[in-house]
């Protein structure tokens, strides 16, 4: 029996990995990890001029990247999205739906137009992009996809009704989408953070950041880069044997 390698377990070598939301934040730390660890990445986010610098990154740190501008609230933009990856490099193999919109929102102050934004891009697109790109993954021998949900889609928030409401959800549609493609080989699995120093954070200023705080066991913020072992691990064969579950990243907050 051969020393194992902790390097092969990681090892993402000639795969095609989709991040959707992958320009700044936690898809930026997403798609440099996966590209470090050897593959080729796409970069989709609403403004192509952020997925290029994002991409002209992930190329100086010895990395694959390809730009493709894409709005998850609009279908049309996530097929050409597949179409375009499998145009290029002929295969899909993992899926990070990471694009989300943080709008705040109260039962008080309900707005149908910002609901309907909130579960277009939060869930509906999600769940196209997995559905657009199911026949790539079918052809890899060892597909993955990880859906980046929320501790806000777990507990209850004042201000996250359209938010949370649409995490919630897609974390019943991580575990019902593992259970469908469990017998063709595809993994479905999630990561829920918690507070992490992101733009989304930042909208509420000072005052959120130190509420935050003081909920974490650990009391400070994650940096975006904390998230790269959770993704890095999902995405990878290192998890082999994971499917259906939910990695809760969040420093104590629902401990």
């Amino acid at each position: 029996m051969s020393r194992p390698d902790p390097g092969d377990l990681f090892d993402m070598t000639n795969r095609v990995a989709i991040v959707t939301g992958g320009s700044r934040g936690l898809g930026l730390s997403i798609a440099r990890i996966l590209a470090a660890a050897g593959a080729r990445v796409v970069i989709a986010s609403r403004k192509l001029e952020a997925c290029e610098q994002a991409a002209k990154l992930v190329a100086s740190e010895g990395g694959s990247a390809l730009p493709i501008a894409c709005h998850m609230g609009e279908p049309a933009q996530i097929r050409r999205l597949v179409e375009e990856t499998a145009k290029r490099w002929g295969r899909i193999d993992c899926l990070v739906n990471n694009a989300a919109v943080g709008l705040r929102m109260r039962l008080v102050d309900f707005d149908e137009n910002a609901w309907d934004k909130t579960l277009n891009v939060n869930l509906r697109g999600p769940i196209q992009l997995m559905h657009a790109a199911l026949p790539h993954l079918e052809r890899s021998d060892g597909a993955s996809i990880v859906n980046i949900l929320s501790i806000g889609g777990i507990r209850g928030s004042q201000s996250l009704l359209g938010y949370g409401s649409a995490k919630a959800a897609l974390e019943h549609a991580t575990q019902s989408v593992a259970a469908e493609l469990g017998p063709r080989g595809i993994r479905v699995n999630a990561i829920a953070p918690g507070p992490f120093r992101t733009d989304m954070l930042g909208v509420g200023g000072a005052e959120l950041e130190a509420e935050m705080t003081s909920k974490t066991l650990l009391g400070r913020i994650a940096e975006p880069e904390e998230i790269m072992g959770a993704a890095l691990f999902l995405a990878s064969p290192a998890s082999s044997f994971m499917t259906g579950a939910v990695l809760v990243v969040d420093g104590g907050v629902i401990a």
